[in-house]
């Protein structure tokens, strides 16, 4: 799996780009989007036939393009609405898409988050199984 740090967005682009684009056109769509082409995030292309996927970063004073050609099959691509431009990845989807795997179909775990400094106050948490806890808050 490829980690990235989690300050670094991967952005995948619903439409089919001409994989002929280089660095310059497809730097013209990243900011024609809006999207900050100087932030280190990751921009990922798709072809119209979906064998083809390269990847824009912006990298110490340069560009970085990463380019898969898959000699069999296609990417398998999430369901996406038609009017959506973007769809925000994680490391493991990308991971996962440049596999070929479909993980639109990959059943996740919740993940655990810390309780907000804010939030209102309970003597129960659930586990990640499902107990009940019983905890007791500390001032």
């Amino acid at each position: 799996m490829i980690g990235f740090p989690s300050s670094v967005r991967i952005y995948l682009f619903c439409m089919p780009v001409d994989m002929r684009n280089g660095f310059n056109g497809l730097s013209a769509i990243v900011t024609g989007s809006g999207e900050d082409l100087f932030s280190g995030h990751l921009f990922v292309f798709v072809s119209k036939r979906r064998d083809r996927i390269k990847i824009l970063t912006w990298d110490n004073g340069g560009f970085v393009l990463w380019y898969k050609r898959l000699e069999l099959g296609c990417y398998k691509l999430p369901k996406i609405s038609v009017e959506q431009r973007t769809m925000a990845l994680d490391s493991a989807q990308l991971s996962m898409l440049l596999d070929g795997i479909d993980f639109s179909r990959v059943k996740r775990s919740k993940k655990w988050l810390p309780p907000e400094k804010n939030a209102t106050r309970s003597d129960h948490v659930v586990d990640y199984c499902g107990s009940a806890i019983d905890i007791r808050w500390e001032m």
